[in-house]
């Protein structure tokens, strides 16, 4: 089964459930692994400890011009939607890092001029954290797109056992990609009106996605009842409300989960677990 988390913003405590609940299943003796899809900012490893041992780059692919070929008739700037090239005169010049690697001004040249290279844009490492298999994708400082490497760190899934793939914060196209794939989707949230409004607009792309969510409420004894009237009209079930607790942020600081010095978020974390998985049994995912 592949479980996302996720949360339609950062900062709800989205990595410290997705790694709570690896070691969880991994303690169970599951074979687990933890996929860490906020490619720009992964954070995963401060928990896990992982020992990483392949790193792989991530490239995609730009369009190379053959001047000798190329006649400037501009045909290539023009199927371009993305306006990653510009035919000035008789040359063309070209914008790799707007590119989207679509392959279209290839495919429209006359003159066979233009044909593509790859271009780094990040890495994938893969490795083990315990008994959990680890992999993470870094996106290269400076770079506009996530995507491409949200789909080369997923490429690197096994194909069995328990998935959990770390979503990152938001609604956007790198979010979209992580949850494409997913069996469930679990919501993690606050009932801040910041975390209430970005949680609706999360659950609407599960919903367009169509795929099931349930929500874990994170410092639950702060805010109002406005996100539990939400969720319960909604018909998403909420598996544990997390109350704010100064140990649990002292543990996220220093690296710890906060299970392995509190006993009741472990034990929270062992019922949101159970949640899940029999969430998944009913639904004939194993």
């Amino acid at each position: 089964m592949r479980i996302a988390v996720a949360s339609g913003k950062g900062g709800t405590g989205k990595t410290t459930v997705a790694t709570s609940v690896v070691a969880e299943l991994a303690a169970r003796g599951e074979k687990v692994a933890y996929v860490d899809c906020d490619v720009e900012a992964p954070n995963g490893h401060i928990f896990l400890k992982p020992s990483i041992s392949e790193r792989r780059v991530v490239s995609v692919p730009v369009p190379l011009v053959d001047d000798e070929r190329c006649t400037g008739c501009g045909a290539c700037a023009e199927a371009c939607q993305y306006n990653a090239l510009a035919c000035l005169g008789d040359r063309v010049l070209t914008f790799p890092e707007i590119c989207h690697g679509c392959g279209a001004c290839s495919l429209v040249c006359p003159q066979c001029a233009v044909s593509e290279g790859p271009r780094p844009v990040g890495w994938v490492e893969t490795g083990s954290a315990g008994a959990a298999t680890f992999i993470q994708g870094k996106l290269d400082v400076g770079e506009a797109m996530a995507t491409p490497v949200v789909r080369a760190a997923k490429r690197a899934m096994p194909d069995g056992g328990c998935v959990i793939l770390d979503a990152p914060p938001g609604t956007s196209c790198p979010v979209v990609e992580t949850l494409r794939c997913a069996d469930f989707v679990l919501l993690v949230t606050d009932p801040t009106p910041f975390g209430f409004n970005d949680m609706r607009l999360a659950t609407g792309v599960t919903r367009k996605l169509g795929i099931p969510a349930g929500v874990v409420i994170n410092r639950c004894d702060v805010g109002d009842v406005g996100l539990r009237e939400y969720c319960h009209r909604e018909d998403l079930p909420v598996y544990v409300e997390i109350p704010d607790r100064r140990e649990v942020a002292e543990a996220y600081a220093t690296g710890t989960l906060p299970g392995n010095i509190l006993a009741e978020y472990a034990a929270m974390v062992e019922r949101l677990t159970d949640s899940i998985v029999k969430t998944m049994a009913e639904r004939g995912v194993r």
